[in-house]
């Protein structure tokens, strides 16, 4: 501190005086270099975070209903159970089911509704008849249009085989340890398109591909053999090299940009500008593929949470209706390197995943997968299975009058029938508001009760 030499030689002039006045300069000084500190401290912390996490809680995202999916979901809950029972009638040995065996499957089969009435509810697929010793215990057989739709299904599984095998591989090479537990693999039989018996007739011809081992905690699970090189192109890569933006895969596969997922907004989010600024941003974060290694990315960065959204995304694409429940992907979390409360993802992206609470359970689907209520581009097994649906439908129409007073020309097997919902999804997508949830209200359901 300079002082001036006319206050030193003035009466003013005292060293105690000097001295206080040093003090409270210094004081003063550190206070001020504190200050300095903290705020450069903040920046850097606030930059640090920035580059950790995007600001993603601050845009409240409303969970909005999609009618169209929801109405999908809810026939083909139907759909799966009547498929799953058919399929335990024929691995029965005696070639029928008692009400008796199948009274506690309700839970197993997603139904809201009691086995007994859900097997009388389709005369044209279970035929009804007294046990030989228990004339009144009831007991269901398949029709002879239930054989005849399980010997197409069995046509497809054969001549769609290589494609069954490279699906299964995917799902394999995307676990941290290139294997699954049976016990996990099982409730995704349906949706991935598995035969019925897949672990006995399809991966015993395949050894160069699978292999049988047991995990540390005893389970029995099913390994990839081999690597597939020829199989590590995402969903996501194929569809950007088929589209018409072929310049923009090119500038990719050489690095000089990055691939965007299709997004579908309900209606008014696209409109919202922190919406889209936000997922302008998501979307500038590198692409990576699901069969890459995760395990050196951070946890907690803006790209883990984009590879996590690449691995569901990959997930969805390989399931043939591009949907499945929530629970399968949680049996699988750990192996795919997914987050505790990953249906957070789900909420954050409604332009790319729609998550449905029907049938009191929860249903994630990938919405590009669908348009105006049917699938884009329906695997062979899905359009057999629409047949499938439409022989339900018919019994349930005439199930009043008797299987045998049924139309014959109504069970016919057309393959052009036009589904009800055939409805753009942005037309009846709206905010609910007795059943609208936020994002933490909805991801709370991770911690919750079992579910189908």
């Amino acid at each position: 501190m300079n002082i001036l030499f006319s206050d030193i030689f003035s009466n003013s002039y005292s060293p105690a005086k000097t001295m206080t006045f040093k003090i409270r300069h210094f004081l003063f000084s550190i206070l001020k270099f504190q200050k300095t500190n903290t705020s450069e401290t903040r920046n850097l912390c606030s930059l640090h975070q920035h580059q950790q996490c995007r600001g993603i809680t601050k845009v409240r995202l409303k969970w909005v209903k999609n009618r169209s999916l929801d109405h999908i979901i809810d026939t083909e809950t139907d759909l799966k159970a009547a498929c799953l029972l058919k399929d335990a009638i024929k691995r029965s040995p005696t070639g029928f089911l008692t009400e008796k065996s199948v009274a506690d499957w309700q839970k197993h089969l997603g139904l809201t509704v009691p086995v007994l009435r859900f097997l009388r509810r389709y005369p044209t697929l279970f035929h009804e008849f007294p046990h030989a010793r228990y004339a009144s215990l009831p007991c269901f057989k398949l029709t002879d249009t239930a054989l005849l739709l399980d010997s197409q299904e069995q046509s497809i599984h054969q001549s769609c085989e290589s494609d069954t095998v490279e699906r299964l591989c995917r799902v394999l090479m995307m676990m941290k340890t290139r294997t699954v537990s049976l016990q996990s693999l099982y409730p995704l039989k349906w949706d991935l398109g598995l035969p019925d018996t897949f672990e006995k007739i399809l991966v015993p011809k395949y050894p160069d591909h699978f292999k049988f081992v047991k995990a540390i905690n005893g389970l029995a699970s099913l390994r990839l053999a081999e690597w597939r090189e020829e199989f590590t192109e995402s969903a996501l890569e194929r569809s950007n090299e088929r589209s018409r933006l072929s310049d923009e895969y090119r500038q990719f596969k050489r690095g000089q940009t990055v691939l965007a997922f299709p997004m579908t907004f309900p209606r008014g989010y696209g409109a919202q500008k922190k919406v889209k600024a936000w997922m302008e941003e998501f979307q500038k974060l590198p692409y990576i593929s699901p069969y890459e290694d995760s395990r050196k990315i951070d946890p907690n960065s803006d790209l883990m949470e984009k590879r996590v959204v690449g691995v569901l995304h990959e997930m969805l694409s390989l399931t043939i209706h591009k949907k499945t429940k929530r629970n399968y992907l949680r049996s699988l979390r750990e192996e795919l390197n997914l987050p505790h409360k990953f249906t957070r993802i789900f909420t954050r992206y409604p332009g790319i995943f729609y998550l449905s609470l029907k049938c009191k359970t929860t249903t994630v689907a990938l919405k590009e997968g669908y348009r105006r209520g049917k699938l884009v581009d329906p695997h062979p097994l899905a359009r057999l299975r629409e047949k499938f649906y439409q022989v339900m439908r018919t019994g349930l129409l005439y199930r009043s009058k008797g299987v045998n007073l049924i139309p014959q020309q109504e069970i016919l097997l057309d393959n052009n029938m036009e589904d009800e919902t055939g409805l753009e999804d942005s037309e009846v997508e709206e905010i609910e508001t007795d059943e609208e949830c936020c994002e933490d209200e909805v991801s709370e359901m991770d911690e919750g009760s079992d579910e189908q």
